[in-house]
């Protein structure tokens, strides 16, 4: 019996201090809409030292959910902490335009501004929305 206790105490101790150690941009994004009006949500969470973000769902322009091919696709990755809300190192992947940028993010509140740059142009992937 103390055993069981003792270990579902440590479950429970491991389960808290992970939640007291999460960063603040873990969680789900909307994205702004891109060159074609669809949007979608991306979970970011840590990958190593570091962290990615994934495309759970994706949206029309008029909110409707569709299906698309880039669900479950990387979108962000590499993307190290720098502090201050501060985010880069990282690459975001656009699937409207099949680019991957070198990018950087800024985290103020429930916002993230997303920017990158791939071949010296720059595209501002404006700032996403906390969904979750």
């Amino acid at each position: 019996m103390i055993k069981t206790n003792l270990a579902a105490l440590t479950a429970m101790l491991m389960l808290v201090a992970g939640m007291a150690h999460a960063d603040p941009v873990e969680g789900i994004w909307k994205t702004k809409p891109d060159d074609n009006g669809n949007f979608g949500h991306v979970q970011v969470k840590p990958c190593g030292p570091a962290f990615c973000g994934t495309l759970i769902k994706a949206f029309d322009g008029s909110g409707a959910q569709i299906e698309s091919p880039n669900v479950g696709k990387r979108i962000i990755w590499d993307m190290v902490a720098q502090g201050g809300g501060a985010y880069a190192e990282g690459k975001v992947w656009s699937p409207d335009r099949n680019k991957t940028y070198n990018s950087k993010m800024q985290l103020s509140g429930n916002g993230l501004a997303v920017k990158g740059c791939v071949l010296g142009i720059c595209r501002d992937g404006g700032t996403w929305s906390r969904v979750k």
